[in-house]
Order: structure tokens, then sequence, then C-alpha cells
């Protein structure tokens, strides 16, 4: 990204909003028509209204949001598959997007056929499309199936081609919808690596997911969007935790990923209370210590990272701790990393305690693993809630404080 202050803008929009024709019945559409529209025979269902937007090159926006709250209407709209209602907005430079898979594919070309139409519609010369034709194909990962008809394609495969595609030549913006969690880790994660890389040469990254963990990785900016209009926007920690709050604290994950023999992997996990296995309830406020171990049997080897997260027995994420966020990191064939909790401040209930291996970027996961028993506190005291607050009272023996409820220093 250029200097503070001069980055180029390159997408902007002005009351954007977008609405769909609720027709009132079967013929309500003709009789429209043939009033001239004196009659009306419809009402307007706005699916996207008053959003302001302005993103600089090189930023990555992750939009949250539920079902039905406008993202994919707004990337739509953004990415010219869909005219809005009113406002106005503007893309600087060429957009790559994957809204859906297999989208733009012709199902009866084969997969090299539909790289080059992707390339000649999307407004290459046809030279620089046979140019990067290879490259595409090779990062793709296909093989001999880039020659056989899209229509034999299995999803994780269009998606392959897709993505390959729409990195492949260069856009100055891509587009993504939900699209990213689809593949095996090992495309999974050369994928993360293309992304970060795009983002690093300074292009422009839009992205629509349901996993907030994936948007607080990859994005630095979050929208959040609710009824179709914007709720909150800044920086992606804060957006994703405002909404996960206000959405009861759940997020929706990804579906866990199985580690395959050449995948690094998880070993022994181990937790210990002051030194010893615990053999029942813990008291709040001990010492806790969980051994982790791990293997990765890969040949080119690249640094690992471990996350661990406690949630309560309806699956509210209460506390997590991972390397990234104490600025390390795993390396080597294997190894051992003890995560330390002095004084446990959970408080009385219990909690599954679920342990996660992930790429150098935090957002692969090549294993996640619960301990086989749930960690149960007991804390003895009248404290309420999921965690112990540190916390003193400070009582000014000197203020006069009116009204019946006022503070007094004990004797």
């Amino acid at each position: 990204m250029g200097a503070p202050g001069k980055a180029r803008t390159v997408i902007e929009a002005e009351g954007l909003g977008k609405a769909y024709r609720k027709w009132h019945g079967a013929g309500a559409r003709v009789l429209e028509g043939l009033t001239l529209g004196r009659r009306k025979g419809h009402e307007l269902a706005w699916a996207l209204r008053g959003v302001d937007l302005q993103l600089a090159r090189g930023a990555a926006l992750g939009l949250c949001g539920a079902n039905g709250a406008g993202k994919s209407t707004l990337l739509k709209v953004l990415a010219g598959t869909t005219a809005p209602t009113e406002g106005r907005f503007r893309v600087r430079g060429p957009v790559a997007s994957l809204l859906e898979l297999g989208t733009g594919f012709h199902p009866d070309f084969t997969g090299r056929e539909n790289v080059a139409l992707f390339g000649v519609l999307a407004g290459h010369p046809r030279r620089e499309v046979r140019r990067r034709m290879e490259a595409i194909l090779e990062f793709s990962e296909l093989g001999a199936a880039v020659d056989d008809p899209v229509r034999t394609y299995s999803t994780g495969m269009g998606m392959r081609l897709g993505f390959a595609a729409a990195l492949g030549f260069e856009p100055e913006v891509l587009i993504l919808d939900e699209v990213f969690a689809v593949g095996d880790l090992a495309f999974q994660e050369k994928c993360v690596q293309r992304l970060f890389d795009f983002k690093a040469a300074g292009h422009t990254i839009l992205l629509c997911s349901h996993s907030l963990y994936d948007l607080r990785q990859l994005c630095d900016e979050a929208l959040w969007l609710d009824g179709g209009s914007v709720r909150a926007r800044g920086d992606s920690t804060t957006v994703t935790n405002r909404y996960a709050t206000w959405h009861g604290g759940r997020e929706r994950e990804l579906v866990p990923s199985t580690s395959g023999p050449d995948a690094p992997q998880l070993g022994q996990l181990e937790l210990l209370c002051e030194g010893r296995p615990p053999t029942g309830a813990l008291p709040s406020g001990a010492d806790l210590e969980l051994d982790l171990h791990w293997r990765d049997p890969r040949t080119e080897r690249r640094p690992l990272q471990l996350g661990v997260a406690f949630y309560r027995q309806d699956r509210t994420l209460v506390a997590a701790a991972t390397t990234q966020e104490s600025g390390l990191h795993l390396e080597g064939p294997e190894g051992r990393a003890r995560l330390v909790l002095p004084r446990l401040s959970l408080l009385s209930g219990s909690y599954a305690v679920v342990v996660y291996l992930l790429d150098e970027a935090g957002v692969v996961r090549f294993e996640e693993r619960a301990l086989d028993q749930e960690l149960v506190v007991e804390a003895g005291t009248r404290e309420l809630g999921l965690v112990r607050l540190e916390h003193r009272w400070v009582l000014d023996a000197d203020a006069s404080i009116p009204g019946p409820g006022a503070l007094r220093r004990s004797a």
C-alpha cells in the first residue's frame, strides 16, 4: 500500500441499494403491464439500501451478517452481475469474482476452454490468455482433467479451476463469496498463501464468509450488514466481535478438517493441574498446564501454529490462546509445546477444551481435537459468570455519597 492518506481508492459506493419486486399474484404482472403501470401489482423488497463504501488499494474487507443480511447482494452489485436500484458505485481496475462455484463456466467446455473463455470475457487479449494458460492450469492441479468437460468435475475441482482462473489473470479487485472453504487441505493452504501474496502486491480483496475467524485472519477491515443496511464498519476484530456478541456469541465454524497421513498432525495431549493429571473437578484459580505434541511429515515444511479454545456446553467460545498471538510458531519435523495458564480464571462450569493445529497464517486447519474429558471447574465462591475478573474496590472515606444506598467503609 502507499503512504498513509495517499492510498488510491479502488471501490467506492454511495447510497447503494438493490430492491426486488414482489408480485401480488399470478396476474398482477400482466395487469400492471396492461395499465402501463397505473395499477401497481407489486411492492419492493429491499435487499440492500443506503450502503456507503470506500476501499483503498491493497485493503481486504470482510462482510459479516446473518443470512439475508444483503452480503451476497452487495458483492453481486460490485461485481457487476446485477444492477443497483438506487445509488451509484465505481470499481477501478479489472475485477475477478467467485460468487458461486462454477459460475461463468460452460458445462460442455473443457477446463482449458473455460479458462480461455474466462480470460477473453474479462477483456484480456488472446495472446495474454495463451501466455498465462499453463501457469493457471498448473495452479489448479487438475492434471489431465483440464481437457475433460466441466460437467464431469466435482465441486472441489470446479473450485480449483475457478480460483486459479480468477487469480491467474491478476485482477485489481478479487471478490469472493463463501467459496473459500471448498477443497482439500493442501489446496486450501496454497490458496491462503496466494491470497496473502495477492494482497501484499497491492491488490484489493472483498470477502464474504460466515466464519468470523477467517475474516479476522484475512481481512484488515469488516463491514457488518443487518437487514440490508450497514450496522458497523471498522477493523475486522472489533466488528466481528460486535457481531458475534449481537448474534449470541455463536460463530458458524468451518467443518473440522481431518488430517491425512502426509499432513501435520497432533500427537499426545495431556492436561495437568499443578503438575499432575486432574482426577476430578479443578478449583478455580488453580495453575493449569496443557502439553501438546505435534509432527509434520511434509518434505517441504512451513511454520505451523497452535491454538487452544475453551467452549461452554452450548458451544459458546469462552476463551482462547494461540501461538500466533504470542508471536511464536512451530518448526521442524516434530515437537512439543506447553500452554501455561496460571491462576485459572474460569468459574464454575463444564468446558470442552479443543486444540487446533493450523498453518502459518492461522487460517487452514490441519487438525482439531477435543480433549477426551471435559474440564470441570468449581469456584467455591458466590461469583457469577464464566470468568473471574481481576479487580479491587476503592472506597473514599472522605467522600460524601448521598442516598440510601451509599457505600460505607467496613469497620
